[in-house]
């Protein structure tokens, strides 16, 4: 294999540091953090009124890596270098994938509209990303074919789904009684950017020939890609991408929830999010391929200068295999997610320190409970399971930890801290604590944080 297709592997390999899981467990029923609503619209703060800082209310950084480290591609062990990528190569699956989430608040606020609803609103913007290991192909770019005669390599591994957007959303929350609250939130999606291809189907296997030393064949090609706002036409404008982010590509979805108190100190909770889809029908950008081709080498004739080798084979692939590029229209579903949760509260009670102050009703200065978190992609469901603890450090302090298991790690602990100062609120969440001190070993980190002020 030459220097530039193991090249080709190494960036693939050293760019899945830069993955997570879409999991948000820290903020999900943090109740002292507004932006707690995101995650289950059925959430009735206690407090009046809250006003996001522009920007700043919502900033979330998440990283992952499935199965190995940077730190084992160039830990300096006196392991050669090949023997790591190959390592590498053999501890991951087709199972394995990447997956990237990022969310930047632009607006958000929220006020309380009498004592059963609470309206809540904003603005944001989401970079969702989603692609599985194709380990055939890295394994054919790595070894070669001529290691690997009649091995089928398999299309349908490759599977990627990329969307940038932008997401204008509008919230209620009602209390139907004392034990149950259900909500609901209504969005409107604005697609900046996609880039979509999954379920595709066919494979490429090498085999011995005749005429020349070996025959490839592609089989049963089924391949369909999909983009949107990738490729621009020659006046393109930077500026047309913020014109984008509103209502370009339209899209509508809605997120439902709820939260039931059992009693005064137990409570369960659930939430589907992002159920809803995005049409892109500008700037769009489509390919589709479809049929079988067999391929046994390139007879060269040193007698003509102007023979185009090249170009025959592609006229001849195209000819055997149909193709069609196209802009036509399509739909992209959003991955939906799932929150559930159950938390048992005890402790001195928050109302018994100011019985007139009916927004402390039913809070304990301690937490503890499980939650689980699944959110649906092109290869499966993919989950996650949390156990966590909130306490109360002071009237305007809340601590919560969480240790997760996931596809990235079963060491994963988490720490958030939501800070209060008269209306001025501040919080920080950080995921897998005990790997921070060396990051290029961890197999996952994120971070969330935000400023907002909150009304009583």
């Amino acid at each position: 294999m030459t220097k530039y297709l193991k090249l080709v592997v190494l960036l693939f390999l050293v760019n899945v540091p830069f993955i997570e899981a879409q999991n948000k467990q820290l903020l999900y029923d943090f109740d002292e953090i507004p932006q707690t609503m995101l995650l289950n619209p059925g959430v009735h703060p206690s407090y009046k009124a809250y006003a996001g800082i522009p920007l700043l209310s919502g900033i979330s950084f998440n990283a992952g890596m499935s199965e190995i480290t940077v730190a084992d591609l160039f830990r300096n062990d006196n392991v050669d270098f090949n023997t790591k990528v190959r390592n590498a190569i053999n501890r991951i699956s087709k199972d394995d994938y990447l997956s990237v989430n990022t969310q930047i608040e632009i607006l958000s606020g929220g006020h309380k509209l009498n004592q059963r609803d609470f309206l809540s609103f904003g603005f944001y913007t989401e970079l969702d990303v989603f692609a599985n290991y194709p380990k055939d192909f890295i394994e054919l770019v790595n070894d070669g074919n001529a290691a690997n005669l009649n091995r089928n390599f398999l299309v349908s591994q490759a599977n990627v789904k990329a969307e940038a957007l932008s997401v204008l959303h509008v919230g209620i929350a009602r209390k139907l009684n004392e034990k149950m609250t259900l909500g609901g939130r209504f969005k409107i999606y604005s697609g900046i950017a996609n880039v979509n291809s999954t379920g595709n189907k066919g494979s490429f296997t090498t085999r011995l020939g005749q005429d020349n030393i070996y025959v490839h064949t592609l089989n049963n090609i089924d391949f369909n890609g999909y983009s949107s706002g990738v490729f621009f036409e020659e006046d393109f404008q930077a500026s047309d991408i913020y014109g984008k982010a509103f209502l370009s590509n339209v899209g509508f979805g809605f997120d439902i929830g709820f939260v039931y108190q059992l009693d005064k100190q137990t409570k369960i909770t659930a939430s589907l999010l992002d159920i809803g889809y995005v049409s892109y029908s500008k700037d769009n950008r489509n390919v589709s391929l479809k049929g079988d081709y067999t391929f046994s080498g390139i007879e060269f004739q040193y007698n003509s200068a102007t023979s185009d080798y090249w170009q025959n084979l592609i006229d001849d692939f195209k000819s055997q295999v149909p193709s069609e590029e196209n802009k036509e229209s399509y739909s992209v579903m959003r991955p939906i997610k799932f929150n559930g949760s159950y938390k048992y509260s005890w402790g001195r009670s928050r109302n018994e320190e100011n019985c007139s102050d009916m927004s402390y009703k039913d809070y304990y200065n301690n937490s503890i409970g499980g939650q689980i978190y699944t959110v649906f992609r092109p290869t499966g469901p993919k989950f996650a399971l949390t156990g966590f603890y909130e306490g109360r450090v002071s009237k305007g302090i809340n601590t919560k930890f969480t240790y997760t298991i996931d596809d990235f790690s079963y060491t994963n602990f988490g720490f958030g801290l939501s800070g209060k100062i008269g209306k001025f609120h501040i919080y920080g969440l950080v995921d897998n604590l005990f790997e921070l001190s060396d990051i290029a070993d961890a197999n996952a980190a994120s971070f969330q944080l935000g400023m907002n002020l909150i009304f009583k």
